[in-house]
């Protein structure tokens, strides 16, 4: 696994850079990222669909490790996870971007995978973050939906600052 730099506020490793990001989704297998106050907190209370108020049985995330079917390289898939729900941060700058594995027990009410027994791994670095903004805004029809409309707001770089501190 890559060194990680200094420990970030959470506890976790900083994950400096996307190639950084690819060594460890590599090395350890099925990864995924997470925009939450962290893992401490996300272990103290039970993940529930706002909708239906139902509990659920693991947290939502996003997965790092690309589908078979995914031909690019493994850097642009990064990016692209990354930036489908960096819209979380920028609305509550208490979020951060943190990486972990764990047991897959089901989907969630937006199909996203639902993780147990989570293993955190490292918290991604505000350069991480404005370097996958740029991949994806660079190699991406970004926020280009079925219908061939822009979507809301991607990931835009200009907005990749507000990382907390």
């Amino acid at each position: 696994m890559p060194a990680p730099e200094s420990p970030s506020p959470a506890g976790l490793p900083s994950i400096e850079d996307l190639d950084g990001l690819a060594a460890l989704v590599l090395e350890r297998g099925p990864c995924y990222v997470r925009y939450s106050a962290g893992p401490g907190p996300d272990a103290a209370e039970q993940s529930t669909d706002y909708e239906s108020g139902l509990p659920l049985p693991g947290l939502s995330v996003n997965p790092l490790h690309p589908e078979a079917w995914w031909t690019r390289p493994l850097r642009d898939w990064l990016a692209r996870q990354i930036c489908q729900y960096r819209d979380l941060q920028r609305e509550d700058p208490e979020r951060i971007a943190w990486v972990l594995s764990g047991r897959e027990t089901g989907r969630g009410p937006d199909c996203e995978p639902l993780i147990a027994d989570v293993v955190p791994l490292g918290r991604l670095s505000a350069a991480l973050l404005d370097e996958a903004a740029a991949v994806y805004e660079a190699r991406f029809d970004a926020g280009r939906g079925p219908e061939g409309a822009d979507a809301a707001d991607a990931c835009p770089a200009a907005a990749a600052h507000e990382a907390p501190a």
